[in-house]
């Protein structure tokens, strides 16, 4: 006898599962970024599906701020609210499914594509009648999803909400501050250094500009920790931010990508000569000791750079060539440009 799914209210699995995602948004208190990340890996396990992807409602536009499963769009990557199935969404307020994006006239069928998304699921998030953003459920095949996910993304979708808005602590520019910053360093984020990086690179192309793309990994880090504790370890990480966003200028941004690894946007950097001179001014930044409970600890870090559009115009390869520099650095001991 085939057995069917139980509807997700009664499927004590499911259910649990959803205990234990709110239970997870509680240990990791004001992180947004984090919250974000723990949602989509979470609904995707829940739902059975390749992808999953939260959009927070920026103006006039949804911009991608977590995803989770493959094809994943960059972080950042931006929809306006109007000609797509999440702004209906929105406008709706409830759980909407394209069942294959190719001939649903409601989706923008240049952004499916781009992420080789076929069929979806999405769900409005709202709070208090405000909306925050949408939570969208993705397949590269058509016809992925039927009632039980629209139940389910009805049955979570309020409580995602709540703690996206709780998290942000009640404010719009409080919501998207804590989206696009890093919480411990208070850097931009990855999803921010994306966003700036598109934005960066259309503008020199536009402008027949130049631009700078650097990737830097601390050295040194797995040390600090073993000999001196997490603690000193997460010291080091907020003073290396430190000195790098104190050396940068007011138009160039500085990001932590994750971990000890950081990311820097140059713009008019003027050529390998110019770019140079930054690293250096970030290498000499890193000489001085730094104190942390009266242990003097050695900082210090890798750097890589890659030039648009001398080294590329499109940015996985920029930023391939960058990282690919910044290991070489590492092999060397010299910062590196591509």
């Amino acid at each position: 006898m085939t057995r069917h799914p139980l509807p997700p209210e009664r499927d004590p699995d499911l259910l649990m599962a959803i205990i234990d995602l709110q239970a997870g948004i509680v240990r990791i208190g004001p992180d947004l970024g984090q919250v974000m990340d723990l949602v989509v890996d979470r609904v995707r396990a829940m739902a059975g599906c390749s992808g999953a992807i939260l959009e927070l409602v920026e103006e006039e536009e949804l911009a991608c701020r977590a995803a989770s499963g493959s094809n994943q769009p960059q972080p950042g990557l931006r929809l306006k609210r109007p000609g797509s199935l999440s702004g209906l969404c929105l406008e709706a307020g409830d759980v909407l499914v394209c069942s294959d994006s190719e001939t649903d006239p409601r989706v923008n069928l240049a952004a499916c594509r781009l992420v080789g998304l076929r069929s979806m699921a999405v769900a409005p998030l709202l709070y208090a009648g405000a909306p925050v953003g949408v939570l969208k459920l993705h397949s590269p095949e058509p016809g992925a999803f039927g009632s039980r996910e629209v139940q389910l993304l009805q049955l979570i979708n309020g409580l995602i909400a709540a703690a996206l808005f709780h998290t942000a602590r009640y404010g719009e520019d409080e919501l998207y501050q804590r989206a696009t910053h890093d919480a411990m360093t208070g850097l931009a984020n990855r999803s921010l250094f994306y966003d700036r990086l598109r934005q960066a690179v259309s503008q020199a192309e536009r402008q027949h500009g130049t631009l700078g793309v650097m990737i830097a990994d601390m050295n040194g880090l797995k040390t600090i920790n073993d000999q001196y504790g997490h603690r000193a370890g997460d010291a080091a990480i907020c003073e290396v931010a430190r000195r790098m966003a104190t050396v940068s200028r007011h138009a160039d941004t500085v990001a932590r990508l994750g971990g000890d690894e950081f990311g820097m946007i140059l713009s008019d950097v003027g050529g390998r000569e110019g770019a140079g001179r930054v690293m250096e001014r970030i290498q000499e930044a890193m000489l001085p000791p730094f104190n942390f409970e009266q242990h003097q600890l050695r900082l210090n870090a890798s750097l890589g750079l890659a030039l648009y559009a001398e080294d590329g115009t499109e940015i996985d390869t920029l930023i391939e060539k960058a990282d690919r520099a910044m290991y070489q650095a590492k092999r060397t001991g010299k910062p590196t440009l591509s």
